[in-house]
């Protein structure tokens, strides 16, 4: 007999109660995930009927603007919130012109995927590392990023996209400032409605090896180390919201999830804005290694990462695992 005998036991509470039948766990459940959470990454190229797969991202390709406005209608059916494009350009510049043309892919694609999918959110990524011909996400002066003088560039990209139609623009440069400068500029053009999602907390991570793949955007010397945050700060992520709301930014982003869901507490603690975190690509890459060799439940793991990330406080996850998450979650809806 146990301490306190078969009374105490009787009166002990069992969490098991509540787990025992499916219907029972789905009651209970704290945290929801539907595809209307999420946003899925495309990365756009000039062409027509061009499709450029990703070999580091299994399933993930590179595509023209109307394949990806395509893309967009089956995401919008699967009922995904939004897009987030970025922008590989023909050729890049040393002025890295081609982030702010208006005939370039990504404007090009947001036309199109507007007159496709007129219900889906589409937000694109504002850098310049596409861009440039040294793959920086800002403009070199006398040998290092020169903050101040990329801010207008990053506004006239921002312009550019707004102007084609987008919902959102997302600044993923980290230079400082550049939140106030672009709405500065789309005030100013008469875009008082157009949000910003802001990337608030970009760390300088390794989890980003396959986007530069995919979007050729390695820096040609150097690293993004004196833009993008050391990965052992986490006072400072708090600082870098606070900054950005101030400038004026509607959403912040935690970039990547995995490894910073204490960061996406962090500010869910604090602010009341929306936060998004991005499932990055080398997270992404990672799972789907580990499911083709055998190793792990590559829908279960997705779904429990997925699910992480809105239980520590994102409203939005930006994933490239968007489509499949969908499909299985309709599937369980439907079971």
């Amino acid at each position: 007999m146990g301490v306190g005998g078969d009374n105490a036991i009787k009166r002990f509470w069992r969490g098991r109660r509540l787990r025992e039948a499916p219907a029972m766990r789905g009651l209970v459940r704290e945290t929801s995930l539907s595809p209307a959470h999420m946003i899925c990454p495309l990365f756009v190229v000039p062409g027509v009927n061009r499709r450029e797969p990703v070999s580091s991202m299994p399933g993930v390709a590179r595509l023209s603007p109307d394949l990806a406005a395509g893309e967009c209608g089956r995401l919008a059916a699967l009922g995904i919130g939004g897009v987030l494009l970025f922008g590989i350009p023909g050729a890049k510049s040393a002025d890295a012109s081609g982030a702010w043309d208006a005939n370039g892919p990504v404007p090009e694609a947001i036309r199109l995927i507007k007159a496709r999918a007129p219900g889906l959110v589409v937000v694109t990524d504002v850098c310049l590392c596409e861009y440039t011909e040294n793959g920086h996400c800002g403009f070199i002066r006398n040998g290092r990023i020169d903050n101040d003088l990329t801010l207008p560039a990053l506004a006239r990209a921002a312009l550019a996209h707004t102007e084609a139609g987008a919902d959102l623009v997302a600044p993923s440069d980290m230079m400082d400032g550049r939140v106030l400068r672009i709405r500065e500029a789309l005030d100013a053009a008469g875009f008082n409605t157009t949000g910003i999602l802001a990337y608030a907390v970009k760390y300088a991570s390794a989890f980003y090896g396959p986007f530069r793949e995919a979007a050729g955007s390695v820096p040609a010397h150097g690293d993004r180390r004196s833009h993008q945050m050391d990965p052992a700060n986490a006072r400072e992520a708090v600082r870098e919201a606070r900054a950005d709301l101030e400038e004026g930014a509607d959403m912040l982003m935690v970039k990547p999830a995995l490894a910073y869901l204490d960061i996406v507490r962090a500010l869910r603690d604090r602010f009341d804005a929306p936060i998004a975190c991005y499932n990055v690509s080398g997270e992404y890459a990672a799972v789907k290694a580990a499911a083709a060799n055998g190793w792990l439940d590559e829908r279960r793991v997705v779904l429990e990462a997925l699910v992480s990330m809105r239980r520590a406080g994102a409203d939005i996850v930006i994933t490239y695992h968007a489509p499949d998450a969908a499909r299985w979650l309709r599937e369980e809806g439907s079971a």
